[in-house]
């Protein structure tokens, strides 16, 4: 059903097969992410007072220290239990599976997600749900390539897809989950790739307003810039939320780099961890997007914003850095907005006639602290631009995300937070053009199907009836298999040369019988020609002459099988891998029954990548 399908999806222009695709991805991941809320809000508003998802400052002493405790014991049991490659969750693991798994994503990690996100944020642990939603969005969306067998390039489209309609759902910002898609995960932007990631994160946010309606994901006060006299402030803001982007990514590196121990033993000092900082500032326990509106709107002395700042800071990248599976995301923006109205009271001190208010300062905070860690400026000046559903501050936005991040990166020589992470357990994640170009096409797109299949030795007449219907490649197979390549062109050209060299031996052997001599015909001088003559009273000399397509001259590749999915990268490494030139391409029709459908060779790739 899905075959014609599957081989549109193959090419690089397969727009509205894609469409269709991040449609489907989008409502799905909605789905899934709506019931992830309602998993973490529905225990939360049952536990804490007030009927309150986040009022984890209404509950007691005890109470805050025994339930990151208590959850970091669940988590650390659960996964004690488990493989470690079983425990891999959050962002990074998305790009991993992107990098060398082609965007195949696990289901098992997918439900170990689900309840390992939502078990960290009902805890009270410092964490965010953006982390885990983006893993989920992925898992469910890349499930759906994999259950229609789709090509390996559209499973790491609807990757895409998932990791938009995440975002968007998330924050019910979908132009920011379509950057952060393609800016963080995808790291690549294409105009092919535009139309599937903008309805996924489109639909996704319908989803999302329909069970929540279509309010903002923070209380963003009416705040606009006030002159051109306060771009100084700003750009001095940029220094602070510099550093604290770069402690916050060093102390997660250095913290998992120093402590190997057991998941369990690390898991709980993770959550005593929490549980101390919680008795005095409540405020960093679970998401926090209370406090961060209550900074939004200067409910805050700066005193307290930059101590909730800093201890959130080193609370939350400690614990990800002891391995408790938290979302950066939530964390970055909490920080960001309480060190950034901390600077704006400062200003406010400093030029009271000209800076604006501490919740201006709050909100370029968070998108300079999301952007720092990240490194991704444009996901976080277009989240800030959707959140506050105004142009008014879009100068002094890009003005502070652009230089923190430019400090950050080059200044601080920090990397982007899941880049550093995924080199810290000696993977990379690789984005150059070349890769990511042969990573959007499929073998299906480029394989050579007009080949036939054959053993090695044939009949003279049999070597010229494997060439009817004009086959480009001759596949010469044992029983064991596939064996060598060869061109048609070869066979074609070796066969009238022996046609030629024929012609002229019948004539010398039809003169010698004339004159009423017997002659043995002689073995041709090619080790392929295996000549056989009897002759009796009545009959004349008879030679059989037979091919060997393994001993004939011609250009004979070596080859190595690869599955349909693949895509033209992985061909690539295949080729180098197995150091032959040419693939026989197969598809799984049943269970230990694989068809070889088509043929692609290394120089089919640098033509298809030339020419495009």
């Amino acid at each position: 059903m899905f075959a014609p399908f599957r081989r549109q999806l193959a090419g690089f222009d397969a727009v509205p097969q894609l469409a269709i695709l991040g449609l489907v991805s989008g409502i799905v991941t909605g789905l899934v992410i709506v019931l992830f809320r309602l998993a973490i809000e529905i225990p939360l508003a049952l536990m804490l007072p007030g009927s309150s998802s986040e009022n984890f400052e209404g509950i007691s002493t005890i109470a805050r220290l025994s339930f990151p405790l208590c959850g970091a014991l669940f988590i650390g049991i659960l996964l004690f239990r488990l493989k470690v490659h079983l425990r891999k969750v959050g962002v990074t693991h998305v790009l991993e599976r992107l990098g060398y798994h082609q965007g195949h994503i696990s289901w098992r990690n997918g439900v170990l997600q689900f309840i390992v996100g939502a078990a960290t944020v009902i805890s009270g642990q410092s964490a965010g749900r953006e982390g885990p939603a983006v893993h989920l969005g992925a898992t469910v969306s890349s499930l759906l390539g994999q259950w229609a067998a789709l090509p390996n390039n559209s499973i790491r489209m609807l990757v895409g897809c998932g990791t938009a309609a995440a975002i968007s759902a998330s924050f019910n910002t979908p132009l920011a989950g379509i950057i952060f898609a393609m800016e963080v995960v995808l790291m690549e932007y294409t105009i092919v790739g535009f139309t599937p990631i903008i309805l996924a994160a489109v639909s996704a946010a319908v989803v999302t307003q329909f069970f929540y309606g279509n309010e903002p994901a923070f209380l963003v006060p009416d705040i606009a810039f006030q002159s051109l006299a306060e771009l100084p402030l700003i750009l001095a803001a940029t220094l602070p939320l510099a550093l604290a982007a770069c402690v916050f990514n060093q102390t997660v590196l250095t913290t998992s780099r120093h402590f190997q121990g057991p998941i369990l033993s690390r898991l709980m000092l993770a959550g005593l961890l929490t549980g101390l900082a919680g008795i005095a500032f409540p405020e960093i326990m679970g998401v926090g997007y209370d406090s961060v509106n209550t900074a939004l709107l200067g409910g805050y002395a700066a005193p307290v914003l930059l101590t909730l700042g800093l201890a959130k800071l080193f609370v939350t990248s400690i614990s990800i850095g002891l391995g408790m599976p938290s979302g950066i995301i939530g964390p970055t923006l909490f920080i960001g907005a309480c060190l950034g109205g901390a600077l704006g009271m400062v200003a406010q001190a400093l030029m009271p006639a000209a800076a604006s208010d501490a919740g201006f300062y709050a909100l370029l905070g968070m998108g300079a602290m999301m952007g720092a860690v990240l490194q991704a400026p444009l996901a976080a000046i277009i989240a800030i631009i959707e959140l506050t559903r105004t142009s008014n501050i879009m100068l002094p936005t890009m003005i502070i995300i652009i230089v923190t991040g430019l400090l950050t990166r080059n200044l601080f020589r920090q990397k982007p937070i899941f880049i550093a992470l995924l080199q810290a357990q000696g993977l990379d994640y690789r984005f150059e053009p070349l890769t990511q170009a042969l990573r959007r096409i499929s073998v299906a797109a480029i394989m050579e199907r007009r080949f036939i299949r054959t053993k090695a030795e044939h009949s003279l007449e049999e070597a010229h009836a494997l060439l009817k219907n004009s086959p480009v490649w001759i596949l010469i197979e044992d029983q064991n298999g596939p064996v060598s390549l060869m061109p048609a062109v070869d066979l074609s050209r070796y066969l009238e040369l022996l046609d030629e060299e024929n012609r002229g031996s019948d004539d010398a052997l039809l003169s010698e019988e004339i004159e009423g001599t017997q002659i043995e015909p002689e073995p041709s001088e090619h080790a392929d020609l295996q000549p056989s003559a009897g002759t009796d009273d009545t009959e004349e000399a008879q030679v059989s002459i037979r091919v060997n397509l393994l001993k004939i001259p011609a250009q004979r590749r070596d080859l190595a099988p690869l599955h349909i999915q693949a895509t033209l990268e992985e061909a690539l490494a295949v080729l180098r891998a197995s150091n032959v030139e040419a693939l026989y391409v197969q598809r799984t029709s049943a269970p230990m029954i694989k068809p070889i459908i088509g043929i692609v060779t290394h120089t089919d790739i640098v033509n298809y990548y030339s020419s495009k």
